[in-house]
């Protein structure tokens, strides 16, 4: 199985992979592909993504049962650690996810001092 998710990437680009893969949600394509079709795809959607990223998570006969690859600036980034792939979810993006290490309108209203960040 192959799943290859987008972020930012022009409409052309993901009608032409919906015509290999399905696309169950906005960016998010699922499919059952060919080496070689899989690696066309990854190509192809490098060289269309104008500015935008992607990653890409496919079956593999290794440790974890998986290969992810990713290129451009996505949301989280995969990190290798002793063989095993993680991802990696920046603080600056964990704290816009969760409002935490923002101040709110209300405590921005009421004078509420900054607290500062765990990190």
């Amino acid at each position: 199985m192959t799943v290859l998710m987008l972020e930012k990437v022009p409409a052309s680009l993901r009608g032409e992979l919906s015509r290999w893969m399905i696309e169950p949600r906005t960016g998010v394509f699922v499919g059952r592909v060919s080496a070689m079709v899989r690696v066309r795809l990854w190509e192809k959607a490098i060289e269309g993504a104008k500015g935008g990223a992607g990653m890409l998570v496919y079956s593999s006969p290794n440790e974890q049962g998986f290969v992810a690859l990713s290129f451009g600036d996505t949301a989280r980034q995969l990190r290798d650690w002793e063989g095993l792939t993680l991802v990696h979810v920046p603080h600056a993006v964990a704290a816009q996810k969760t409002g935490r290490g923002r101040k709110t309108a209300a405590a921005e209203k009421e004078g509420v001092p900054d607290i500062p960040s765990a990190e």
